[in-house]
């Protein structure tokens, strides 16, 4: 006896793996947007929405998009979270997107919303596997010194050398903020070391 495609299956037939299967091979999502600085083409979270909705549909699945924003050290940043559902099952995919409230040019709602669509697109890229490795993000050059430099900061811990330099430095009439500038410090830590 033959194997059934896809195409020859029903899609009532079909299991919710089946039925996710399907949405990530069928799934076209064209890159629209065009970037007039890098001058490239890329596709945001609206054109990979756009481009699964009739898929969802057809399949009898339903897709949800939440946000939560999480701290570690001082890093503010936003975890989306993309979810199919339907009766008999979920998948779910997850990305992060780091948050600069004093972004230049950005107040700080616009600052929060840029960072959610971005961690959005791309908890979408993982769910419906869309590879981005030729997008301009792979690319784009835009403020990655910087997160390079937060990445790389050392934190600074209560009872080291470092903290005592740091303490005798603010003691001397100085600020804090070269001292972020050289060291990731904690809440707690920056609190002793004003105290």
């Amino acid at each position: 006896m033959a194997k059934k495609t896809v195409t020859q299956t029903k899609v009532e037939d079909l299991t919710f793996h089946g039925r996710v299967v399907s949405i990530q091979s069928e799934l076209k999502a064209p890159k629209s947007q065009y970037n007039s600085f890098g001058k490239y083409n890329y596709r945001n979270q609206e054109d990979i929405l756009e481009a699964v909705k009739p898929l969802l549909n057809k399949y009898g699945l339903s897709l949800t998009i939440t946000d939560e924003i999480k701290e570690v050290g001082e890093l503010v940043f936003v975890e989306a979270r993309a979810i199919l559902h339907a009766p008999d099952g979920s998948v779910e995919a997850k990305a992060q997107a780091g948050i600069d409230p004093n972004r230049k040019g950005m107040d700080i709602a616009q600052s929060f919303g840029s960072s959610s669509s971005y961690a959005r697109k791309y908890a979408l890229n993982g769910l419906f596997l869309i590879d981005d490795t030729k997008d301009a993000d792979s690319t784009n050059t835009h403020d990655k010194n910087q997160a390079t430099t937060l990445v790389k900061k050392a934190w600074l811990n209560e009872g080291t050398p470092e903290f005592t330099k740091a303490q005798a430095y603010i003691k001397a009439g100085n600020g804090i903020a070269d001292i972020k500038k050289k060291y990731s410090i904690s809440k707690t830590v920056e609190a002793k070391l004003l105290a």
